[in-house]
């Protein structure tokens, strides 16, 4: 069993936030898995399976900052080791549609990790989701508790559907598979010519460069006479 832990802040005031991605990812799992949210280890709680691996979704409703409280709650009712838990959450330090798995380390400042940090310790799997940099440390309090942009919306639909396409290979303890598929949604291959997808143009042929002008040909000398040609021995 896993738990998949979404970080974020409740309530609507925020649920547009960039800080939020990590309830937006675990949110639109449980809706195509067609699951039902309901209370429990101070949060919202869903189980759903993929293949013969059960997985619980939580999302805890403590406020980021104390997300470590629900996170460690839910580990000791099921038993589980920190290698079981894998945490969704933004990052600052990737460009915005793009994704990393990490194992284990810092928390980096974000809180919400440091909150899990000190209740169970660095020893659990993130999914990185990028939010991008507002450029200056002083303007990421209010950049990560501001929604995306308009503009922004289809890029963080695709990063959704890329991370239902994935779920069963994360699941699985396949990392790279879980990449693939998200990067697939996320930059979809362009299908060749041959493929049956469009077709390419067809390659229009260069005018080709007209013939060099022909040159005169120079005449030939007139037939030299013959006291012409006894002089010429002698020269």
């Amino acid at each position: 069993m896993q738990l998949w832990v979404g970080l974020g802040n409740p309530g609507a005031k925020y649920a547009g936030n960039r800080h939020n991605i990590g309830f937006m990812a675990l949110d639109r799992i449980a809706e195509d898995q067609g699951v039902i949210w309901r209370s429990k280890f101070q949060g919202a709680v869903a189980e759903v399976r993929f293949g013969s691996e059960k997985v619980w979704l939580l999302k805890p409703m403590t406020f980021m900052n104390l997300s470590g409280q629900s996170v460690g709650e839910a580990m000791r009712f099921h038993n589980l080791e920190p290698g079981d838990v894998t945490v969704f959450h933004d990052e600052l330090d990737l460009a915005p549609g793009k994704m990393k798995l990490k194992q284990g380390g810092g928390h980096a400042g974000h809180n919400g990790l440091r909150s899990i940090h000190q209740h169970i310790g660095p020893e659990y799997a993130r999914v990185r989701l990028g939010i991008g940099h507002p450029g200056h440390k002083d303007r990421v309090a209010g950049y990560v508790l501001s929604d995306f942009a308009k503009a922004e919306g289809e890029m963080l639909d695709k990063l959704l559907r890329g991370i239902c396409d994935g779920a069963p290979k994360l699941a699985a303890g396949d990392g790279p598979g879980f990449s693939n598929a998200l990067g697939l949604r996320v930059s979809p291959q362009r299908p060749s010519s041959g493929s049956g997808g469009p077709k390419a143009k067809a390659d229009v042929p260069k005018p080709s460069k007209p013939d060099p002008a022909p040159q005169p040909e120079a005449e030939p000398d007139p037939p030299l006479s013959a006291l012409q040609r006894l002089a010429a021995r002698f020269k």
